[in-house]
């Protein structure tokens, strides 16, 4: 370990002296490898001339980077170019890349000598310099793996003059148009779906390659199995001049594409040949595959939605989830104040039982709108998960506000009927009913955020379901929600069991103010995590100003008047204001790079790259995906993540702890929990090299957390305890110009 350790810090000293040594030039050299900057103008650099740029990587023994598509780990590496007007780059010339075996892990790139070539397009607004040279600068970084991985990166500067001949490296630009994969006219593929494996069948390949198993490396990333071909012969075959080939689908496919390319190789070194095939897919995408029971969560299992039974089961998941939200601290208030009402007129039967309906009613639809919206949205290509609304600081505002208004009516600063016009203010009294179905949407909207702890797997299902078993899913959980309430409505019993209206009305309604402060100081808590302490200060002298705003307005001297009416106009212009403030990029997120007080725990900010980097490194990966508007997030960080005993197995075990923060709206985040079959956070997972992910309980403690742990195997004490944090994984495109 003293030995890969050591090496590790001298490639990191020798790379960073080397960058810190004056300007760029053509040359980058590591232990790992070198990279030079080429370039191949036979012409000179003229309009309608072929120019091209090139990255060169020589890797020392054992070394590799990786293709466009990395396989089951890695990073393509990039090239970013500064070129002048003028001058348009093309797409990265990648030669056929080779399979690097890892484990249990099928990768895809090269060792050796390889060169990225970039063709350049030179039109007639290109200006040269009075130097008559092009002077290229080019940023490149890559990912250079042995059992270890290193990110590395470069500054490159190359002069290239303009009206003669530069072609020092024309073998090697040769060398990568012939290793270019050969696109076929006559060539027809055609694709079926059988379980979990795409059928590709594909004719009019050359002759020559009649018979020869075939290598196939896909474009488009975590859609295939990368280790498709541990046995070759097994999944492909030739029959009358069409080869036939079964390639299991990824369980981390996050997208159902409706074309499909790959690069097919035959052959071995000079001789070795690539042709482009793409496939049309007509056919629906199967379901991915589901997780193992072992991963189902306490409350609402992982059900298929195959049968019948799966369906109750979810829908049953969905409404004991409902009912447990009663008990939020945020939605008890809204209940027990509905329930002040039975006190108030013990006799009105009917009057109860109305409003009961109204109240499901309202909190039913409202389940409903706002899973019907989920879903459309996501239809329409937007990544959304429950409890979305919460990820927008304009809506914790507002939330904030209102409860602080709801707050200070409970303490009897003021009545409704003060501060708004009588025909609103008596809104109550003359529609009882929609009063009540009103009560059930502010219900629902203080309650959505908490629903992932109790029906995490019947939401994330419901995402899946056709519609109509999805809102049925919604429908479930509103019924869930409103039960109680709906119970005692058709209850008079409940009635007569509370005391008769008297002195303790006004103690309890005093004291319901209490939870609703509370929830105040959750979503202040909440809106500083998803943008600044300064966003946060501001917002409690807005509520500061709306408290005052109520207190003028319920007096009745004109001097109070004035004040109100300059109170209004200060929350007025503090609201613009305020509004700006919300759109700055956050300052207080939740901590994605954390250390604990023992100093042995370091959280990293998640990306895929880094999950898959580190197993490529032989670690085990928790991720924790949490939001701070998460209640529950918040208690299983405090009470289970931070224990002494579990930090000690994450050391034991050598597991790289990664934060996903989903407190702000985040694609790439959504799109993760929606490969793991959730919807919403806390979720919690942990990856094994070579194992299926395991998705543990939403409500952590110690003794499951132990457990989980206890399946890794054994750490290797010839790796280091600690890794880095890797940049986030670009996207495919592999070129970046600037102009």
């Amino acid at each position: 370990m003293f030995k890969l350790i050591s090496r590790v810090l001298l490639a990191a000293g020798l790379l960073g002296s080397a960058w810190a040594q004056g300007l760029p030039s053509a040359v980058v050299s590591t232990p790992q490898l070198r990279a030079e900057l080429v370039a191949h103008a036979p012409q000179g650099v003229q309009a309608g001339q072929p120019v091209w740029v090139g990255l060169q990587l020589s890797h020392q023994p054992e070394w590799h980077t990786y293709w466009r598509n990395p396989g089951d780990s890695g990073l393509p590496t990039q090239i970013e170019l500064d070129l002048p007007a003028g001058i348009t780059a093309g797409d990265v010339q990648w030669p056929l890349p080779h399979k690097l075996k890892a484990g249990n892990l099928t990768n895809y790139g090269y060792d050796k000598t390889v060169l990225l070539a970039v063709p350049l397009t030179v039109s007639k607004e290109y200006k040269p310099k009075a130097s008559q040279t092009l002077d290229l600068q080019v940023r490149a970084n890559w990912l250079v793996c042995r059992l270890e991985c290193i990110p590395q990166e470069g500054d490159f500067t190359l002069r290239i003059p303009v009206n003669s001949s530069y072609a020092p490296q024309a073998a090697a630009f040769d060398a990568v148009q012939a290793q270019q994969p050969q696109a076929l006219p006559n060539v027809k593929a055609t694709t079926s779906f059988d379980a979990q494996r795409l059928v590709m069948k594909v004719s009019g390949l050359p002759a020559a390659l009649q018979g020869q198993t075939l290598s196939v490396f896909p474009n488009a990333p975590e859609v295939l199995e990368s280790a498709a071909e541990q046995h070759p012969r097994a999944i492909q075959s030739w029959q009358d001049g069409v080869w036939t080939v079964q390639l299991p689908l990824s369980n981390l496919r996050l997208n159902d594409p409706k074309e499909l390319s790959f690069v097919l190789t035959a052959g071995e070194g000079s001789a070795r040949q690539g042709f482009e095939v793409s496939a049309a897919i007509t056919q629906a995408w199967p379901a991915v595959s589901e997780l193992p029971a072992a991963t189902a969560p306490a409350v609402a299992p992982v059900v298929s939605d195959e049968g019948a039974l799966g369906f109750v089961l979810a829908l049953l998941g969905a409404f004991v989830g409902g009912l447990i939200l009663n008990l939020m601290p945020c939605v008890l208030p809204v209940l027990a104040i509905k329930l002040l009402g039975f006190a108030q007129h013990s006799r009105a039967h009917r009057a109860h039982r109305v409003a009961g309906m109204a109240y499901t009613a309202g909190v039913v639809l409202s389940f409903l709108a706002l899973g019907a919206g989920v879903l459309a949205l996501r239809a329409a290509g937007e990544q959304l998960g429950w409890g979305f609304q919460l990820q927008s600081p304009v809506v914790v505002s507002v939330l904030a506000a209102f409860f602080t208004l709801i707050a200070l009516n409970l303490f009897g600063l003021f009545e409704f009927g003060q501060i708004l016009p009588s025909r609103v203010a008596s809104f109550q009294y003359k529609h009882p009913v929609m009063d009540a179905g009103l009560s059930g949407v502010l219900a629902v909207a203080v309650a959505s955020p908490c629903t992932a702890p109790f029906m995490g797997a019947s939401l994330g299902l419901a995402m899946t379901l056709p519609t109509w078993q999805a809102l049925s899913i919604f429908v479930a959980m509103g019924l869930g929600l409103a039960a109680p309430y709906l119970l005692a409505s058709f209850m008079p019993a409940v009635a007569r069991l509370l005391p008769h209206p008297g002195p303790w009305m006004v103690t309890l309604r005093q004291l319901l103010a209490f939870p609703m402060l509370a929830t105040v100081v959750w979503l202040l808590w909440v809106l500083g995590q998803q943008t600044s302490l300064d966003a946060t200060m501001f917002a409690l002298g807005g509520l500061l100003l709306l408290a005052a705003f109520i207190w003028a307005v319920t007096q009745h001297s004109r001097a109070a008047r004035g004040v109100a009416w300059l109170l209004a106009a200060a929350l007025a212009w503090g609201a613009m204001n305020f509004a700006e403030e919300l759109k700055a990029p956050a300052t207080g997120a939740v901590e994605s790079n954390t250390t604990t007080s023992n100093g042995n725990a370091v959280w990293q900010p998640w990306s895929e790259a880094a999950v898959a980097q580190s197993l490529a490194q032989g670690r085990p990966v928790f991720v924790d995906f949490t939001a701070a508007w998460c209640v529950t997030c918040q208690i299983n960080k405090k009470s289970t993540l931070s224990n002494s005993e579990v930090l000690a197995d994450f050391a034991a075990h050598q597991v790289t702890l990664m934060r996903a923060d989903w407190t702000r709206r985040d694609p790439a985040i959504t799109a993760a929990l929606t490969a793991l079959g959730r919807s919403g956070v806390p979720v919690y997972v942990l990856h094994a090299p070579g194992k299926a992910p395991l998705v543990l309980s939403e409500l952590l403690s110690v003794s499951k957390m132990k457990e989980a742990l206890a399946t890794l195997p054994a750490a290797d004490p010839t790796k280091p305890a600690t890794g880095f944090a890797l940049p986030a994984k670009p996207n495919s495109a592999a070129i970046i110009t600037r102009n």
